[in-house]
């Protein structure tokens, strides 16, 4: 497996893509993207912390509502959709770097956001501040409600779903 980050040339743009559940023995290859990914801005805002970044991964992973993204066969990330009671939080959704730009974070998001609409649920995450993910974000619909020196809550309403839709693909 090629270490988060690595450049791939199978990976073509917007390559075809699947989520497939996440299992407890995904958890290493999930923190090490973690680290990879956060880095920078973790960095930027004076919090990176080399075991720190994975330990708390690792601290709040679960299986059960995670899944792994997958790129031409290959681990290409994850994303996490937690129940709660008032919402659903979008959590751990990381891309490896090598695959960032190519429209799978968008593909991901409009799969997960689509399911959250036809039940009527409310999502939120949580963001770096200053993080480029936040466009992604605001692209698809989610404001900011709160924020602090380092984190940045968004919040995203169920989206109207038209009569007669067809079903949003399933995780």
């Amino acid at each position: 497996m090629p270490e988060p980050g690595a450049r791939d040339a199978s990976i073509a743009i917007m390559a075809e893509w699947e989520m497939r559940p996440a299992t407890e023995a995904d958890v290493e290859v999930v923190a090490e993207l973690r680290a990879v990914v956060l880095r920078a801005d973790l960095e930027r805002l004076g919090r990176y912390d080399e075991q720190r970044v994975r330990q708390r991964l690792r601290d709040g992973f679960s299986a059960a509502n995670t899944w792994v993204i997958e790129v031409g066969g290959g681990f290409a990330g994850c994303v996490a959709l937690r129940p709660a009671a008032d919402a659903h939080w979008l959590e751990h959704f990381y891309l490896d770097p090598a695959v960032q730009g190519r429209g799978v974070g968008g593909a991901v998001l409009r799969t997960l956001l689509g399911r959250c609409d036809r039940d009527g649920l409310r999502v939120r995450l949580i963001v770096l501040r200053g993080s480029a993910a936040a466009g992604l974000y605001e692209r698809h619909g989610f404001t900011p409600e709160r924020d602090d020196e380092v984190d940045v809550v968004m919040v995203r309403e169920p989206a109207a779903v038209p009569a007669g839709a067809a079903p949003a693909r399933r995780p």
